[in-house]
């Protein structure tokens, strides 16, 4: 990738050139390469930001969009894991697929915990409420996953011009979305109990009682 060759040139200039009092640096595309993936972990960050303020808009909580997000490290275990086996580097394409993974993992989790929410809002028992959520919406996130996964195999197993970048984020997109599709969905409904039941624990110590007054008797002193 250009990323490894931009690593093996400034290797053999530090070796060769700076010893000869050279200084080396980068410019035009290159330069811009190397300025944007020094960028990636804050745009990845920025992009975990937005999707928990949307989530708490959309489910007016500021615990609950949890649920949702703790579904995002199954989706970059299972891209690291499919960029490990393949061989391939952190370059800035795999790192773009990280990015995308941000919404393809919470899509997943939002199918069930939306449900689960309304659910549970309308009254019905919290583990009942998970249970029903999970059953009903996996067909359709097995379907919706398995389409765009089989979609990404023509990236996986491209070739010819501009291959390296395409096998690199087809590969993390492609085993990202197994991690969030045959992990998450099975600890998703677990982390919606565990904060709900976090959040009615608060709530439960933050209620003092208060002892009601009974009515003085007549000359009875204040």
């Amino acid at each position: 990738s250009s990323g490894q060759a931009l690593e093996a040139l400034e290797r053999v200039a530090k070796e060769v050139l700076v010893p000869q009092g050279y200084a080396i640096d980068w410019s035009n595309i290159s330069f811009q390469e190397r300025r944007v993936g020094g960028q990636s972990n804050q745009v990845f960050v920025i992009g975990l930001l937005m999707v928990f303020l949307v989530l708490a808009a959309q489910f007016e909580s500021w615990v609950v969009p949890f649920a949702v997000i703790l579904a995002v490290p199954f989706g970059i275990f299972g891209a690291l894991t499919a960029v490990w086996l393949r061989g391939f580097e952190n370059d800035l394409y795999f790192q773009i697929g990280l990015v995308t993974l941000i919404g393809l993992s919470a899509k997943n989790a939002i199918l069930i915990v939306e449900f689960a929410n309304t659910r549970y809002e309308a009254g019905r028992p919290l583990i009942e409420a998970v249970v029903e959520a999970a059953r009903l919406r996996f067909r359709p996130i097995i379907m919706t996953s398995m389409a765009f996964i089989f979609g990404m195999f023509p990236l996986v197993i491209a070739s010819g011009a501009g291959a390296a970048s395409r096998q690199s984020i087809g590969t993390g997109v492609l085993g990202g979305m197994l991690g969030a599709t045959f992990l998450a969905i099975f600890f998703v409904p677990l982390f919606y109990v565990l904060i709900r039941k976090w959040t009615q624990g608060r709530a439960y110590t933050g209620v003092t009682a208060v002892q009601p007054s009974r009515p003085r008797l007549p000359g009875e002193n204040a």
